[in-house]
């Protein structure tokens, strides 16, 4: 894992507030490390690391080639349901099923084989750079968008452009504007299309649209989304409703539903990572020179987890674990369980705040978050 090396500057930690019953609780101050503690710490993290890389093998193996078998088999019983049932059960059944299906294979398998986390296999079905899962996103596109610019650089105002995704403010940190009003009704058209809104991330529309980018590059950029986009809207809504034949509305209706539940569940599941109440933000000046126990610091402070069983956890790709995936965004995800226990006991040493919460919880912090910094104002954290 590449770690850029620029710095970090924290705040003193302050005394916990007086509880008082049914108010929202002061977020957790930003930990102070001394340039010794980070030497310390990143030590800590780094042999958790070498651990698992070095017993990886058959155990991981497995794992990721059952995810890929369920969710086939999950995609086929729920085309099977819309294509040859008959009746709302059915329907809905065939709907649930397929989008599990998308949900397993965006999350659980895209997503980390994407990230490089079975390079290691030598297996070229589950290679990070030719992989193509079934989104309209193209692959390089977020290859260079989530890996790139959102890991090296995580919660970092002007930075990281996952941050509120060019759509949101979400700190007061960020500048407010009249149109900045609407964000909650934003919300739920990205919400309901996200499949959408990562395709176009990194096509960085608003620069071309103001002028700051020549339209041969902006051109450049298009032909793979064009391509890849034309390619899912033909699989989904022309070639597997023909096959259908007289049964094609119930398979289109089918298949929209289920990008409908795949895009709402991942969107939920992405934005708890780090636009919960306690994630912070950081800014361009605080991360120069950062080291590598800076960095591993900021990726904890600036990410939430989730709290569930274990198909909950397999459901969200165990990105309910973001703060582990986001020390070691290439080591295989069945891997986070098992080092987050270890991950939160060092930071409870160190005193730093570990971010966790029941995905309800989580989620209506986040929900608060678009919409209290849909208006004006807003305080500034103490330790931003």
């Amino acid at each position: 894992m590449s770690v850029p090396a620029e710095s970090f500057r924290t705040a003193d930690a302050t005394a916990a507030p007086v509880a008082r019953p049914r108010r929202a609780r002061a977020a957790p101050a930003r930990a102070h490390l001394d340039p010794e503690q980070l030497a310390a710490f990143a030590a800590e993290l780094d042999a958790i690391r070498t651990e698992v890389v070095a017993d990886l093998g058959e155990r991981d193996a497995r794992y990721i080639r059952r995810m890929v078998r369920i969710a086939r088999g999950t995609a086929a019983t729920g085309r099977g349901l819309l294509w040859f049932g008959w009746g709302p059960v059915s329907w809905v059944a065939g709907v649930l099923a397929l989008a599990s299906a998308k949900i397993l294979e965006n999350m659980d398998i895209g997503h980390n084989v994407m990230h490089g986390q079975y390079d290691w296999m030598n297996d070229p079905s589950l290679n990070s750079q030719t992989y193509d899962w079934d989104i309209v996103c193209a692959g390089e596109h977020w290859r260079h968008s989530h890996n790139v610019e959102h890991h090296n650089h995580t919660n970092i105002l002007g930075k990281d452009h996952d941050y509120g995704y060019g759509m949101f403010r979400l700190t007061p940190q960020q500048r407010w504007k009249p149109s900045t009003l609407l964000q909650p009704f934003s919300y739920l058209l990205l919400a309901t299309n996200f499949q959408w809104g990562v395709a176009v991330h990194d096509i960085k529309i608003g620069r071309f649209l103001r002028g700051r980018m020549p339209w041969p590059e902006f051109k450049r950029r298009m032909g793979p989304f064009v391509k890849k986009a034309g390619r899912q809207l033909f699989k989904d809504y022309v070639l597997f409703p023909a096959l259908a034949f007289w049964q094609w509305p119930r398979v289109l209706l089918g298949n929209l539903a289920a990008n409908l539940i795949r895009n709402v569940w991942t969107n939920a599941i992405i934005f708890c990572g780090h636009f919960t109440e306690h994630a912070h933000v950081f800014t361009r000046a605080e991360t120069e020179n950062e080291s590598r126990g800076a960095w591993y610091l900021r990726q904890i402070q600036g990410s939430s987890n989730l709290e569930g069983g274990r198909l909950f956890h397999i459901a969200t790709g165990n990105l309910s674990h973001q703060i582990e995936h986001h020390l070691f965004p290439d080591i295989p995800s069945d891997r986070y369980p098992e080092i987050a226990p270890r991950v939160r006991e060092i930071c409870a040493r160190y005193g730093i705040h570990y971010n966790t919460g029941g995905f309800w919880k989580q989620y209506r912090s986040v929900l608060w978050r678009i919409v209290r910094y849909a208006f004006p104002g807003g305080r500034r954290p103490a330790a931003a």
